[in-house]
């Protein structure tokens, strides 16, 4: 049988990581922000200041006096980010409502603001959020008053509780609500995983990781702003921006505890390979890279090293080839909802897997990757940049793909 939870996913968003999607309607009635309004950024420069300094005193000197539950709240949340290792944090003023009267008080105003901050020694590029704040003016001077939920958006890991940080070679491991012992050994995976994949992908990527371990499966679906229940059986997804260049958005692999725990070594050593597959790639890959090529590259480059033979890594195509019923196309990207059928889904990532199998086999694994670079590279047309890489790369058209891969994986698998 598969690896339970081994498949891994690149969550494309723009402008910045999957895990911080941006938030599309947050203030109904915000405006632009107006550039002119300097006394909010001041506000928001030196709370910003305050944090990087570790300065509890000038963070809260921000928070209007009489909002008693927010200044605990924010209190918590700088002692959570205490050992987060952080080279820069800013807020950007996106937005602003309406003015409202606060009586007694002054005006009150709706703003957005998008946070950007990167992890010393590990990004090259931004991590964002997007939040909601209501400001108070009090004495001729804005405070901040109240934060909203987000809505339906992600939440940072630091919301969730206390972040213990952990150091490896090539990785960081930031959890919340695991022991050191636990996030020690993903990092020493990770640590693994990078060399892995620099072997198979080569080329110019940080060679470095993050990865983000919340407390349960219910807290993974938060930090990606989706519902509960998400990520059932998935141990690892890997957010970030594709089609960046070096320096773009952050990327981040977070772990599903639950799903990740139940591996021995050898599976967590492929989940996440395949995750740091992924953000070695992600300058790469494109819309017109279809899920079966980073998918089945990313579990190509995470078997790459093992010794299994066809059949135990792709099980339920080998089940489907023994009745008879080989696939006649390569898997849809709606093939690999995580919310539709277990075994469909199985069969779409090892169908992918096997195809980049193929390819490495039969034409190298320079090939492999010059093929991937190709097809993400080759422009916004999906099928056009396909036949485009094969044709150039492979010497097949789309059709003759196909018919080469039906047969190689009866000749597999059978």
């Amino acid at each position: 049988m598969a690896f339970p939870g081994r498949y891994g996913r690149v969550r494309a968003a723009a402008p910045a990581v999957a895990a911080l999607l941006l938030l599309s309607a947050l203030l109904p009635a915000c405006g632009r922000a107006d550039p002119g309004d300097r006394s909010v950024q001041r506000l928001l420069d030196r709370r910003a200041a305050a944090l990087l300094d570790r300065d509890e005193r000038a963070f809260l000197a921000e928070t209007h006096p009489s909002a008693g539950r927010l200044r605990a709240r924010q209190r918590e949340v700088l002692r959570n980010l205490a050992e987060v290792p952080l080279a820069a944090w800013e807020y950007e003023l996106t937005g602003t409502g309406g003015f409202e009267p606060a009586p007694g008080e002054g005006r009150r105003l709706a703003v957005r603001v998008r946070l950007s901050y990167r992890l010393s020694g590990h990004d090259t590029g931004p991590a964002t959020a997007d939040q909601r704040l209501t400001l108070a003016e009090r004495g001729g001077r804005w405070y901040i008053a109240a934060e909203h939920p987000a809505g339906d958006g992600p939440e940072p890991l630091w919301e969730q509780g206390r972040v213990e940080t952990v150091g490896g070679s090539r990785s960081l491991v930031l959890g919340v609500g695991h022991d050191r012992r636990r996030l020690r050994g993903i990092a020493r995976t990770a640590d693994r995983a990078v060399p892995a994949v620099d072997a198979a992908w080569g080329g110019d990527w940080a060679r470095r990781v993050v990865v983000l371990v919340p407390r349960s499966p219910a807290d993974m679906a938060e930090l990606l702003g989706d519902p509960p229940g998400s990520y059932r059986g998935i141990a690892a997804v890997t957010t970030g921006r594709t089609g960046g260049a070096p320096g773009g958005p952050a990327d981040r692999v977070i772990v599903n505890p639950a799903a990740y725990g139940i591996l021995g070594e050898a599976g967590q050593d492929v989940v996440l390979t395949h995750e740091t597959a992924h953000v070695a790639t992600r300058a790469h890959t494109s819309p017109a890279t279809p899920l079966w090529l980073s998918e089945g590259f990313a579990d190509w480059a995470g078997y790459r090293d093992t010794d299994r033979p066809a059949s135990r890594i792709a099980p339920e195509l080998a089940r489907e080839v023994a009745a008879g019923r080989a696939p006649g196309a390569l898997p849809g990207d709606e093939d690999f909802s995580f919310t539709g059928d277990a075994r469909r889904l199985a069969r779409a990532y090892e169908a992918g897997w096997l195809a980049c199998r193929m390819i490495a086999e039969e034409w190298g694994e320079e090939t492999l990757v010059s093929f991937y670079r190709a097809v993400g590279e080759a422009g916004p047309d999906r099928s056009r940049a396909l036949e485009t890489a094969l044709r150039e790369q492979l010497g097949l058209g789309p059709a003759a793909f196909t018919a080469r891969w039906r047969a190689y994986a009866e000749s597999r698998l059978g």
